[in-house]
């Protein structure tokens, strides 16, 4: 393996990406729980991340999740991204990995996962392109390839999707469309 955080070899690895797995609690939120007396209440979710996974699958980039806690926050959220590939409720995500892997037909290294805790560890370790947030775990920061400069929650997985567009030379092309000449350049 590389070394973490060189910035030649996150760029090589961003390149091959075809799918990309979030883990939620800590990465597409800021891992807060909010725990009324029915449960579950509440989950925040930044607008941004939302918008870079749309910009990833409009690339032809496939997106998953894959998360140990299960809730119906999640699932209507994937659901309001088109994200048809959500594992909720799997405490062994190594395990929910390979079954991603293999419904999907892609290889670990065309894979990006980022995560920001232990249980995201064997994730991390198989995925051909580790990513994780500011505000990991140290286990985590130490193994990704790539560190964003958001804390989770806080548009950490749209600074990974611009990351994986730029790299594979797709984000001017998506910027020209989604602008429609306001932009210039």
């Amino acid at each position: 393996m590389a070394a973490a955080h060189d910035p030649a070899d996150a760029l090589a690895r961003a390149r091959r990406v075809a799918l990309l797995v979030c883990d939620v609690d800590g990465v597409l939120t800021d891992g807060r729980l909010y725990i009324g007396a029915q449960g579950e209440a509440m989950k925040a979710f930044d607008v941004r991340d939302g918008h870079g996974i749309k910009l990833l699958r409009e690339a032809g980039i496939e997106v998953a999740i894959l998360t140990a806690r299960s809730s119906e926050i999640v699932a209507r959220r994937a659901a309001e991204l088109g994200l048809t590939r959500v594992l909720q409720g799997q405490s062994d995500k190594g395990a929910g990995f390979t079954q991603l892997l293999a419904d999907t037909g892609i290889a670990a290294d065309r894979c990006a996962y980022i995560g920001d805790d232990w249980p995201d560890l064997p994730c991390l370790a198989r995925a051909g392109f580790a990513a994780t947030v500011a505000d990991a775990c140290d286990e985590a920061r130490a193994i990704a390839h790539w560190i964003t400069p958001a804390a989770g929650g806080r548009g950490a997985v749209r600074q990974l999707a611009e990351f994986i567009l730029r790299a594979q030379g797709k984000y001017g092309d998506l910027l020209r469309k989604h602008t429609a000449g306001v932009l210039h350049g």
